[in-house]
């Protein structure tokens, strides 16, 4: 049975069962900072087990793509040498919201088994939770399996919680859970027990999650779910190897074809070499997580999930160059996957560009990194040998890896081939260092304040009325106060409070767009000043401002009141943005996606995927082509779609955001369609005018633009006029004229630039009336001038180096430059002493006593110092070296 067949078997299966049958979510879990992807079936439902989130189903089934490569659920090291370990998979689910629970779970299980996939009952076993600690057993799952199966205990075998009790996190829903194996090659009748030797060749293929409980804190007590849950995931690439009767998952077709590409590109059959295929292995395996993670909006760079993808697309790419893959070729096997997955997964067909450009790169720029770092690890192998030193220090290994983006593994794989070993510790404390430093920490864990959480159970949903009309003013009712993360029943004046309403025409920072900031009165003449609206939990308003008169009590009536004016401002800047995302694709290409967004009163960001600066024309052209829709003054037209309808029409999805099965998509103008759940200006003409600030890279592949609409662009303009107007006052010269009086001026200080350093050079070659080269003195047949200068000019010094070294012919350089407050040192060569003698290491010598540094390569080395009373013995150093070096 071929995946597509064995995916599909699946979901019609539940789907006739009553299985709403709902599209996989994206890699990176939309408003979970708990988890760096979705590493299962379950993660896109966690707030609907949780009862937080309601659905128009209670039964789903989904085939979800998953990715392992990070934190907690990591299966990076592995891939490729076991016939099991991806980082990318699909796993097959079907789920229930407090609707059936055991008995049905474990009865259709059975039944796709054995009646529609066929497998033979003799060659399965179960496993269930056999208690732990403070948790007993699942006697009533192991019930429920005799029942459906007819199995003994023998075939029913009880584990502890690493094997038999299921989360998906740190925090999060969990219960106990029972797995199904598969005999793929012992004899039937020969059954496992709880020693784990016993489990040789059985391969679990499904396992069924019983939610019972919610852990919400790491470690902590585990709390009943409101109704339990079903929770199960079968991996498709193990299914698909029991089916098509091979002994591993890389035998199966969802990775034939993949193998054949990079076995092609490589020159090689697959099978012909087992540790070629290994490599081979990990070049598939990894070519599919990054075409995914990439499509889902995931491009590498250095930090968190873009730095998993990172160490995974280059360990694809090393891999490679063991195969002697010498040229880019990632992009190639990436398009293979893109080939034969897009079927089922179209998001690749439509990010095929973005794929290719990233990974090229990506891959360009390793390439590189590789070279450069070799080079540099080649030199420090070269010094330890000749001080007998045998572990790569720490810092050297965290140097690599921060400077310059050499992975450490890599250094640790390198030195293990030339005899050497890396200090692992050393390289650990050196980089939790950095990362406090910088109070970075790149974990992917963390969550929302548990207080959010009791609030959205107890209080249910916030209604939002800022839709409605202008929607800037509403009546509401005091739900909770939070003063200092605690719940209180008064705040009075002073205080800086947290406000949930029944109700408020306040909008909640969300995609991107900034919350809105006003005020709430009551009618015993209370005011508390709002200066943010935020939504910490979905569906949950918090308004944050500081009480200005009175004290507002929980239960009191308020009129809430939004600033209009800056609300107005946020309408032209989020309406602003969605004709800017739809005028960059037009100039720039169908590549373009949203990446990220800022919408805020006084400006508005967009970070998009492109992968080279725009240059003018394309600026320009996309400010044409916003203005031309302003101009125009279409109406926004706003509908509330099923999510499959809003898609047909062409709506473009934001980047990060989770969506229910009904969405708000927003038209303005012909062409611009996108979801949205933010505020927007009644009429295009309303935005006024759209000016671009700024466009720079953030990232790779990533690019930025900054720009104002309405009264900001007039403000920005206006600004820009008065310096121009200064800028001719002080050049006496008119607006317009500025650029060429000042290219004049320009040219004219460069002038006098070039004679003053004329002057100088003359004046240090004289030295005072000295003839420099009589000052040359010869050590051991090797002509040396080490001499002062008064010179304070880097450029001046070198140049007199420069010709210095021209008239000796053959012989060192080494010139002193004493400033006011420093001095500098030039060190020069000639050609024909360079294989005895190191530039760099003779102005190090030169530097020590100056209490400077420098250094440089063979022929020329720069640096100084700033004791210029030790300037005689730094250039007695310089001949004792040169004596030294000459032997």
């Amino acid at each position: 049975m071929k995946a597509a067949a064995v995916r599909s078997a699946f979901l019609d299966f539940f789907a006739q069962r009553g299985h709403a049958r709902v599209a996989s979510s994206a890699l990176v879990p939309a408003n979970d900072p708990t988890l760096l992807f979705t590493v299962a079936g379950m993660v896109q439902f966690k707030d609907v087990f949780t009862g937080r989130e309601a659905r128009g189903y209670t039964r789903a089934t989904t085939s979800q793509k998953c990715v392992r490569a990070g934190g907690k659920q990591n299966d990076l090291d592995e891939v490729g040498k076991t016939p099991r370990h991806h980082t990318f998979f699909e796993m097959l689910g079907n789920f229930s919201f407090g609707d059936y629970f055991k008995a049905d779970a474990i009865a259709w299980a059975w039944e796709l088994l054995t009646g529609v996939y066929r497998l033979d009952p003799d060659r399965l076993v179960i496993t269930v939770f056999g208690g732990e600690g403070k948790l007993g057993p699942d006697d009533e799952a192991r019930a429920l399996w005799r029942q459906v199966t007819g199995f003994g205990d023998d075939r029913i075998i009880g584990l502890g919680k690493k094997d038999n009790f299921w989360s998906a996190g740190d925090v999060g829903p969990c219960g106990p859970c029972s797995e199904i194996h598969y005999n793929m090659d012992g004899a039937p009748g020969v059954w496992p027990t709880p020693d784990p030797r016993s489990w040789q060749g059985w391969l679990e293929i499904w396992n069924l999650v019983f939610m019972q409980f919610e852990s919400k804190q790491a470690d902590g007590p585990l709390t009943p779910l409101p109704a339990p849950s079903i929770d199960t995931g079968a991996g498709l690439e193990r299914m698909c190897s029991v089916l098509q009767g091979v002994k591993s998952n890389y035998d199966t077709d969802l990775f034939t074809g993949i193998l054949a590409r990079a076995a092609d590109l490589a020159g090689m059959r697959y099978g012909a070499d087992p540790e070629r295929d290994t490599s081979l292995r990990v070049i598939a395996d990894h070519a599919r997580a990054t075409a995914f993670l990439i499509a889902d909006g995931v491009f590498p760079d250095k930090t968190n999930r873009e730095y998993v993808l990172r160490r995974i697309f280059r360990r694809a790419v090393r891999h490679g160059k063991r195969l002697g893959i010498d040229e880019p070729f990632m992009h190639q096997v990436c398009a293979q996957v893109v080939t034969e997955m897009a079927d089922v997964y179209p998001e690749l067909r439509e990010r095929a560009s973005v794929i290719e450009a990233v990974t090229l790169e990506e891959e360009r720029r390793f390439r590189k990194t590789l070279d450069q770092g070799l080079g540099l690890l080649e030199d420090e192998f070269a010094r330890m040998r000749a001080a007998g030193e045998t572990t790569v220090g720490g810092k050297v290994t965290f140097t690599l890896y921060d400077t310059h983006g050499f992975p450490d593994d890599l250094t640790e794989i390198i030195a293990e081939e030339r005899g050497f070993t890396i200090d692992r510790a050393g390289f650990a404390a050196e980089l939790t260092a950095a990362r406090e430093r910088s109070r970075f920490g790149g974990s992917g864990q963390g969550g929302v304040g548990a207080i959010y959480h009791a609030l959205a159970t107890e209080l249910g949903p916030t209604a939002f009325t800022g839709y409605d009309g202008r929607g800037t003013a509403g009546a509401g009712v005091v739900r909770a106060l939070v003063v200092d993360g605690e719940r209180v029943e008064r705040a009075s004046v002073g205080a800086a409070v947290e406000v949930v309403l029944d109700r408020t025409p306040f909008y909640g920072e969300s995609g991107g767009q900034t919350g809105d900031a006003g005020e709430l009165t009551c009618a015993d003449g209370t005011r508390v000043r709002i200066d943010q609206t935020t939504k910490p939990v979905a569906d949950l308003w918090v308004h944050h401002g500081e009480v200005v008169a009175g004290a507002l009590a929980v239960g009191a009536a308020v009129t809430a009141t939004v600033d209009d004016e800056r609300r107005e401002q946020i309408r032209a800047n989020h309406s602003g943005t969605h004709l800017l995302h739809h005028a960059l694709k037009a100039v720039l290409g169908d590549h373009v996606a949203q990446k990220g967004s800022l919408v805020a009163p006084e400006r508005l960001r967009f970070d998009f995927a492109h992968f080279a600066p725009m240059t003018t024309e394309q600026v320009r052209a996309v400010e044409d082509r916003v203005n031309a829709e302003i101009r125009r003054n279409a109406d926004s037209v706003i509908e509330v779609l099923p999510i499959d309808q809003a898609k047909s029409r062409g709506a473009v999805a934001m980047f990060g955001e989770k969506y229910g099965e009904s969405v708000r998509v927003v038209r303005i103008g012909e062409q611009s369609l996108e979801f949205c759940g933010g505020t927007h200006v009644r009429r295009a003409g309303d935005i006024g005018l759209l000016k671009i600030v700024s466009e720079a890279g953030v990232a790779q592949g990533v690019r930025r633009i900054e720009a104002v609409t309405g009264l900001g662009a007039l403000a920005y303009l206006r600004r820009l006029e008065d310096e121009l107007t200064r800028a001719g006052e002080r050049l006496k010269a008119p607006p317009f004229e500025v650029t060429d009086k000042l290219d004049r001026t320009l040219a004219a200080a460069k002038a006098v630039e070039k004679e003053l350093d004329k002057l100088k050079a003359k004046l240090a070659l004289g030295a005072g009336g000295r003839d420099l080269l009589a000052e040359v003195v010869e050590v051991r047949g090797v002509k040396v001038l080490a001499v002062a200068i008064d010179a304070d000019d880097a450029k001046v010094l070198r140049e007199t180096g420069d010709k210095l070294r021209d008239k000796l012919g053959s012989g060192v350089v080494v010139l002193a430059g004493v400033g006011p407050d420093k001095v500098m040192l030039v060190a020069m060569v000639t050609a024909d002493l360079q294989g005895k003698l190191h530039a760099g290491k003779l102005l190090s010598a030169a530097a020590v006593p100056l209490g400077g540094k420098g250094g440089g390569k063979p022929d020329l080395a720069q640096g100084g110092g700033k004791d210029a009373a030790k300037v005689p013995e730094a250039l007695a150093a310089v001949r004792a070296a040169v004596e030294a070096a000459i032997g």
